[in-house]
């Protein structure tokens, strides 16, 4: 969706989505690939303890074990209503000048609104990015939204330099996630919503398939595609019974023809 370009390095990214969407899959992904790399990455919950995090991700094939054990992945807990957000803010600075990350991943930023206000959060956020901008590390932060997907609490997309939008689109019965770039500055992506999928091994982009109705996901997307194999099945069937009648046809032709010119050539000796 970024046609092999990735994101820049210093940039921040924005994950956002309703509860259940992927967000922290998408963040601990974000954080093995970076240590893939040789990278260093510091991931700050505020949610989840490191345990609950790297048992989950587990599940969708995601070993972060590894990583923690090679000293390429830090993980640092803490409860938002734990400290002031002036706190919190300085503690992350002496973990940054301490640890000397790549990558830096909050998890979710969204949590700290039970800290102090959304203009106090928005401040607090600035000063934060700008600190790792500066420092060239690039950054991944995780907002829950409502689930009618319409804003983030605390109103930081415009901070950010790249915004991945996270849903849960429910039809027939059917429960599908799909991820969707809303912006990424300074960088071509794609404009298409996609569905993906959390697989044995981590997270799968499924290929964009449009019905007569839209953008088809799940079951709904495997029924259409089978129809239409079977539509093709029977056109291909269809085809080589007109080419069989047509070849017998010509069979029968060549034959009448042979006939013709064996009682034309017996006539032609009489």
């Amino acid at each position: 969706m970024l046609f092999g370009n990735g994101f820049f390095k210093g940039s921040s990214i924005l994950v956002s989505g309703a509860a259940g969407t992927g967000k922290s899959s998408t963040a601990a992904s974000f954080a093995q690939a970076s240590c893939e790399r040789g990278n260093k990455c510091l991931y700050l919950a505020f949610e989840e303890s490191p345990k609950q995090i790297i048992r989950n991700m587990r599940s969708i094939g995601i070993n972060l074990d590894p990583w923690v054990n090679e000293g390429l992945l830090k993980f640092h807990a803490t409860r938002p209503t734990l400290y002031g957000l002036e706190t919190h803010l300085v503690n992350i600075y002496e973990l940054v000048n301490e640890y000397q990350p790549d990558m830096v991943i909050f998890d979710p930023i969204s949590n700290l609104v039970n800290v102090g206000t959304k203009e106090e959060v928005k401040s607090m956020l600035t000063r934060l990015l700008d600190f790792l901008k500066s420092r060239t590390i690039t950054s991944m932060s995780t907002a829950l939204t409502s689930m009618d997907q319409k804003d983030i609490d605390i109103g930081v997309s415009s901070l950010m330099d790249s915004w991945i939008d996270l849903k849960a689109i429910v039809t027939d019965g059917e429960r599908n996630r799909t991820i969707d770039i809303v912006k990424s500055r300074g960088m071509y992506h794609s404009n298409q919503l996609r569905e993906f999928n959390l697989t044995d091994d981590g997270i799968k982009l499924v290929d964009v398939y449009l019905g007569p109705a839209g953008m088809l996901t799940g079951s709904a997307r495997v029924s259409q595609i089978a129809e239409e194999k079977a539509a093709k099945l029977v056109r291909e069937q269809e085809i080589e019974s007109k080419q069989r009648q047509i070849e017998r046809k010509r069979e029968i032709m060549e034959a009448q023809i042979a006939e013709l010119k064996a009682q034309f050539e017996q006539k032609s000796r009489n």
